[in-house]
């Protein structure tokens, strides 16, 4: 009997995380990026904006992983098993933070990197949860990307967990 509750269980909660998001939310992430007058992919300036201000521009998924710490669900983001060569940018600002060469698969739910680009990036200490972690913010916006660890492989031994929500890739076939 617990075998077969476990086994529904474990169904049901596979069924809730494949999920696709509302339509109405697949525009917003479009629109987001448009509607931004802080967004550039070349200006690396430090931004004081308000997490009012924020708030009125980003989609709401957006807003609660990047300016309140939220997490997405494992396994569930856009970027998660995905391997195309391009770059990541910050979804708030768009400012540069990883080369997709630096992605693996750690098996962990999110998407994670060995590599960050050091001027895109900054740490902070995060306690919350009852544990000890380094927060990565973006260095520009000071927003929530996600969580780095030491548990990466070679050559840093260093795994950046983060969110698909804070980021934004371009590929190398659509530069200009």
């Amino acid at each position: 009997m617990k075998t077969i509750l476990i086994i529904l269980m474990s169904i049901s909660l596979q069924m809730c995380s494949q999920v696709n998001k509302p339509e109405k939310e697949k525009q917003m992430e479009n629109i987001t990026t448009k509607n931004n007058p802080y967004y550039s992919r070349t200006d690396r300036s430090k931004l004081t904006v308000s997490n009012e201000e924020w708030k009125k521009i980003l989609s709401p998924d957006l807003y609660a992983i990047a300016r309140e710490a939220a997490t997405e669900r494992p396994f569930t983001g856009k970027y998660n098993q995905f391997d195309e060569l391009g770059e990541y940018y910050c979804a708030v600002c768009g400012n540069h933070l990883f080369r997709s060469d630096s992605k693996f698969s750690s098996t962990c739910g999110w998407p994670s990197f060995f590599e960050a680009d050091k001027e895109g990036t900054a740490y902070k200490r995060d306690s919350s949860h009852g544990m000890e972690r380094i927060e990565v913010l973006c260095k520009r916006c000071d927003s929530h990307l996600g969580h780095v660890f030491n548990d990466g492989p070679p050559p840093t031994g260093i795994r950046y967990c983060m969110n698909s929500v804070s980021l934004e890739f371009v590929g190398d076939s659509e530069k200009k």
